[in-house]
């Protein structure tokens, strides 16, 4: 896979073999080891602001495109059809080791935002002896429950919650790749803090229906990032990435041996207000899940794109965390 063409100073591009996943990271300054996981539509990009805040402070930073996604691609490489059963938590967890034994790190620091809050929380619960602090953007730890959760959430909100549109194999893949354009234009801007919401799909419709065309673009977010995503995903679309979602009800399955567990290393957990994540995840209470929680920061004003919206309030608040934990 081509490397990203897009130039941050101080930031470089590399891939590494992580596990037998031909893995692409972007990495800055040196350091003690903090891994960042994007989530979804996203790639490494979503932590531009966060890799040369890290550096600055004295961190290795690396922020890795995750597997199935842009210049990483699939396992096997480009155009393999990995099944849908090569993107559960276990093989994202794994991931994320075997990114550190590339490294030749033996501990690290792993923050993760959307879908790369699970992966986070999940490393830190599977792998408490290489992980040393975990910080959660958007998504709190929940443990696993009593019932799988595409099944409870089809129960609930029918097919119309984007979760379960997303089952469907190539439904929402030919969707999402017609005009990617406008995909990133309305999901980045719907689940901002400015923007005007997105809503459950309508009968007949799909995801894109559910978002709202902006009259504008939000401060934060330009047409070059927008631009940045599309180039991004155009080798690798997003078959991969919708896979993890295709995997949810086999995580529960597979991580039964977990039920109600705690993560046991220290925490961060930072989301903002409008977020509407936190509609269907409540983020109250996480201390009995997450004893070793040191704040729980809720920004007035900022959506789901957490890092995005807010780059500098992100990056001193995990920074601070990062200091206690030397």
């Amino acid at each position: 896979m081509n490397l990203p063409t897009v130039r941050i100073p101080g930031v470089t591009h590399r891939h590494v073999e992580a596990g037998g996943v031909s893995m692409h990271i972007a990495e800055a300054g040196e350091g003690p080891l903090v891994l960042l996981l994007h989530g979804f539509p996203e790639s490494w990009y979503s932590w531009r602001h966060q890799l040369v805040a890290l550096a600055a402070a004295g961190f290795h930073a690396v922020a890795p495109d995750q597997r199935g996604y842009c210049a990483t691609g699939p396992p096997g490489g480009p155009g393999d059809a990995a099944g849908v059963d090569q993107y559960t938590i276990m093989h994202l967890t794994g991931d994320v080791i075997a990114l550190m034994d590339a490294l030749g790190a033996a501990q690290a620091v792993v923050a993760g935002h959307d879908w790369g809050a699970p992966v986070a929380w999940h490393t830190a619960l599977f792998r408490p002896d290489r992980i040393r602090g975990v910080v959660g953007l958007s998504v709190p730890y929940r443990p696993r429950g009593s019932a799988a959760p595409i099944a409870t959430l089809r129960e609930t909100l029918g097919e119309s919650f984007y979760m379960v549109y997303f089952q469907r194999p190539g439904v929402a893949e030919a969707e999402l790749s017609r005009d990617p354009q406008t995909t990133f234009r309305k999901i980045l801007t719907s689940l901002a803090g400015a923007g005007p919401p997105m809503t459950l799909i309508p009968a007949g419709g799909g995801v894109l229906d559910a978002a709202p065309e902006p009259a504008e673009l939000p401060s934060w977010l330009t047409q070059d990032d927008i631009d940045t995503y599309v180039d991004e995903y155009a080798s690798s679309g997003f078959a991969g990435p919708l896979n993890w979602y295709r995997n949810m009800d086999r995580n529960w399955e597979l991580t039964s041996a977990w039920q109600h567990a705690p993560v046991l290393v220290p925490a961060l957990f930072i989301a903002g207000d409008r977020d509407p994540v936190l509609s269907f995840v409540r983020a109250d209470g996480q201390e009995a899940v997450l004893p070793k929680l040191t704040r729980s920061l809720i920004l007035s004003g900022c959506g789901h794109w957490t890092q995005q919206e807010r780059p500098a309030e992100v990056s001193d608040a995990i920074i601070e965390f990062l200091h206690t934990l030397a």
